[in-house]
Order: C-alpha cells, then sequence, then structure tokens
C-alpha cells in the first residue's frame, strides 16, 4: 500500500516554528539530499514565505523559486495560495491573480495548494482554472475548523464542490491541528465514498493530536499526508517525517521515503534550528502541545505572530488573555477558519481588545473591510451590533468582490517602469507595494556597488 509524503520544512515547518525567518543559504547545500529523499513532493513556496523573503530577508523570492528548482528538478515543487488573496492580505483582480499563478508555474511550481480563508469558493475558482491552464496541478483545499455551524455532511458538500470546480485533489487543511483522530477517519472515509479524487491531509503537531490523526487519516484511506522533517517538526508545526514513515512502514505501508538521506537531511536542519533558538526567534512556546488550543483552535503560523507581535509591545505576558479573547471575537465574525487572513484578522482585534481593555473601542481596517462583505460570504450569523457600528446604513457586498475590481497588472507596470526588472517584480510589488520598493532600491544600490567595484579593479 502506496503512502504519499509532502515535506513541509522549507515552508509551513519553519513558518510555524520560527516565523518564516529561514533564508535560502541555510537550506541551499541540502536541497539535493531533499530532492533524492523519495518524497512526493516538498513544500517550499507561498503561504508567508513571499513576504518573509522581501520583509526580512533581502531575498528575491522568485528568484528563490528558480534557485530551489535548479536544485531540486525531480520532486514536485508545491505552493500554497490564497486564491484570491494570492499571497497578500486583501484581494486582487482577476488579471493579477492569472498573471501571478502563470508566473508561479513558469518559475517552477509544480502543485498549488489553493484554498479561501472562509470556504467561500468563488473566491478560488480564478486560480484553480489558471492552474490548470498553466499546466499545474490545481489542488483544492478545504479549512478545517469546529463551530456549531460546521459538520461533515458540510465538510462532504465543499469536496463534492471542488471536485466539480476541477481539482486535481483535494486537501483537508487543518491549520490549527484541531482535526481528531476519529473524525479525521470520518471525513476521509466520507470523502472517498463521494469523490474520486486523490484526499490529502495536512494537520499540526500543536495540540499533539497530530501524530495520531495522521495515522487514521492513512487508515481510512488517505492518499497524502504532510510532514515535518523531525528537527522541525512537532509543537506548532507538522508531525515528524521520520516517525510516521517509521509507523506506517510497521503496518506495511510504503512512503517511498529513504530512511539514510532522511537522517542526512535532520542531521542538516539540527544546527540550523538551534541557531534559531540561540537568537531568541524559536520560542519554547510553539515548541510543545497545548490542548487549550482546542478551544482557541489558533494554528501555528498564527501564534508565532501573536507573540512576535506582543513582544515588540513589551506585553508577551498577556498572550493568555487574547488567546481567551480569540474564540470571542470569532463567533462576533460567524466562526471564520482561523487561517491567513482571517487568522490575522481576528488575532489583532483580539489583541486589540485586551490591549486597549474595551472589546472594539478601536476596529482593525481589515475587520471593517471584512464586515463589508469584502473577504467573502461569512460562514455563520454576524453580530449585527458589530455590523452596525462599522457599516451604519451601509449595505454589505454581496457578490464575488473581485468583480468590483479593475484590472491593475498593465497598469501597475507602466506605473513602475525600469525600477521593475520583469513581470515578477510586478507582481510582488502589487502584493506588498512598500517593502517591494524599498527592496528594489536597495537592489539597485547593491547592483551599483559592484559596478564601481568593477571599475576600480579594471
Amino acid at each position: 500500500m502506496k503512502v504519499r509524503i509532502t515535506e513541509t520544512v522549507l515552508r509551513d515547518g519553519n513558518q510555524s516554528l520560527i516565523a518564516t525567518r529561514l533564508p535560502f543559504s541555510d537550506f541551499a547545500p541540502i536541497l539535493e539530499k531533499i530532492d533524492n529523499a523519495g518524497y512526493y513532493s516538498v513544500e517550499c513556496w507561498g503561504g508567508a514565505t513571499f513576504d518573509s523573503c522581501l520583509r526580512f530577508l533581502s531575498e528575491d523570492p522568485w528568484e528563490r523559486l528558480r534557485q530551489i528548482k535548479a536544485k531540486m528538478p525531480k520532486t514536485k515543487l508545491q505552493m500554497l495560495l490564497r486564491g484570491q488573496n494570492l499571497l497578500g492580505y486583501k484581494h486582487y483582480p482577476d488579471d493579477v491573480v492569472r498573471k501571478f499563478v502563470d508566473l508561479s508555474i513558469k518559475n517552477g511550481i509544480d502543485i498549488i495548494r489553493i484554498f479561501d480563508a472562509l470556504n467561500d469558493f468563488r473566491n478560488i475558482e480564478v486560480a484553480m482554472d489558471q492552474t490548470k491552464r498553466s499546466g499545474g496541478h490545481a489542488q483544492g483545499a478545504i479549512c478545517y475548523t469546529i463551530s456549531p455551524i460546521h459538520n461533515l455532511d458540510n465538510y462532504v458538500k465543499l469536496a463534492k464542490q471542488l471536485e466539480e470546480m476541477g481539482a486535481d485533489s483535494i486537501c483537508i487543511k487543518d491549520m490549527s491541528g484541531i482535526l481528531g483522530p476519529q473524525d479525521a477517519y470520518d471525513m476521509i472515509r466520507a470523502f472517498k465514498d463521494t469523490v474520486s479524487k486523490p484526499v490529502i491531509l495536512h494537520t499540526h503537531s500543536t495540540t499533539g493530536l497530530g501524530p495520531i490523526t495522521c495515522y487514521k487519516a492513512i487508515e481510512a484511506g488517505c492518499d497524502c499526508i504532510d510532514t515535518a522533517i523531525s528537527s522541525f517538526s512537532g509543537g506548532t508545526s507538522q508531525p515528524a517525517t521520520e516517525a510516521l514513515h517509521y509507523a506506517l512502514k510497521q503496518a506495511g505501508y510504503d512512503t517511498g521515503l529513504d530512511v539514510s538521506v532522511l537522517k542526512e537531511i535532520n542531521d542538516f536542519f539540527k544546527p540550523i534550528k538551534e541557531k534559531f533558538v540561540q537568537s531568541g526567534i524559536l520560542e519554547h512556546y510553539v515548541l510543545g502541545s497545548d490542548t487549550d488550543a482546542l478551544v482557541y483552535q489558533v494554528p501555528g503560523g498564527m501564534l508565532s505572530n501573536l507573540i512576535s507581535q506582543l513582544k515588540q509591545q513589551n506585553a508577551l505576558d498577556r498572550l493568555q488573555e487574547v488567546l481567551q479573547e480569540v474564540p470571542v471575537v470569532r463567533q462576533d465574525l460567524g466562526y471564520p477558519p482561523l487561517v491567513t487572513p482571517m487568522s490575522q484578522i481576528v488575532g489583532v482585534q483580539a489583541t486589540i481588545n485586551v490591549l486597549y481593555g474595551e472589546r472594539y473601542s478601536n476596529i482593525s481596517n481589515e475587520l471593517k473591510s471584512y464586515l463589508r462583505g469584502e473577504y467573502g460570504k461569512a460562514p455563520g450569523e454576524l453580530n449585527q451590533e458589530l455590523v452596525k457600528r462599522v457599516l451604519g446604513d451601509d449595505q454589505p457586498i454581496t457578490g464575488r468582490y473581485a468583480d468590483n475590481l479593475e484590472p491593475e497588472f498593465e497598469k501597475t507596470k507602466q506605473m513602475l517602469g525600469t525600477l521593475a526588472e520583469n513581470d515578477e517584480d510586478v507582481l510582488s510589488y502589487i502584493a506588498f507595494p512598500q517593502i517591494a520598493e524599498k527592496f528594489f532600491r536597495e537592489r539597485e544600490d547593491r547592483a551599483a556597488v559592484k559596478v564601481n567595484y568593477a571599475i576600480k579593479r579594471v
């Protein structure tokens, strides 16, 4: 029996533990080994990597992708895409979405896992369509959450909807590690009875359930699971690759992985992890299991970012208060799944509520946009008092928000002129204007220094 494994250390593994601060130079020497480990795919791009490359690492995310592809020609490269949000935090026009997807595939991506934070699939249809047009594998994802309005029948309907939209595979995206083993078994069995596409499970070890849930999912017929090499596993990251390989092999499953290569990969990442421990970026808080997450449902990336934000405010001692406020805000917003950008919207508002000492005395602009319907349809009923405070007598948007957006790519390209060296630069700017422009100008300065140095040498 064959089970496929997707390795996450280059994206979600380090995003969940070290807030995506892993530079290309740290992992470049091990890429050829990873390519020979026998993974089905390696998640290496998307999510917060794009933002982090530009904002913190002084790297061109597109060049990073090309370099990874050059060193890993055999293994499928995978990315995470937020549908109409792409890799930013708002909805973009369709022309931008299509261009981004097309260039992602042309630069090296094979599989695009596409999700919408609200499971409003109107917001992923353009990205799904373009992925298939560009020759990529379109993996439709369902964001898993627990609430009074989420149940197995609804999840099965979402899976069927994804299949009808043309998804090549279907992923259950459990970003908070709250999917229990029996629920995973029941859901995957129901999916396998309803859809004909491969089913993938993505979970986290945040609550300690992750490894058990993955094992039970395989027993139910799950085709592929996400894992992280053990030095970057556990806590808010994924379950350990080597441990699950060992357990599955004992049960008669074939993962296709080479254990000796896995050991080399893990030994390589051990000192890298230690470096981030010493720097203080890797907090002990994200390494353990916390069953309280079954209540507040905070995903790994969100937790590491909350810790970072509270440290900046000298308020890390109030983390528990913020975590307790998260479910309150989430209920007021109609129980959205806590995944980007909703995890940021809910997390920021919960933090504001705690630090200001009064609920909704200050409301973020992103929350206002959500209540206006700019992110899609809320899963459940909104707190109408809150809606009234924000919208007044205005009516929320009920259609697909991107239908109201004018094409943006060519206009931005003309505006940037020579500052953008290629179409990829234009997309970087559209996603993150200020930090991309800063990166471009610093790149120009570095190039000028090299030219001057070369002239002096001559």
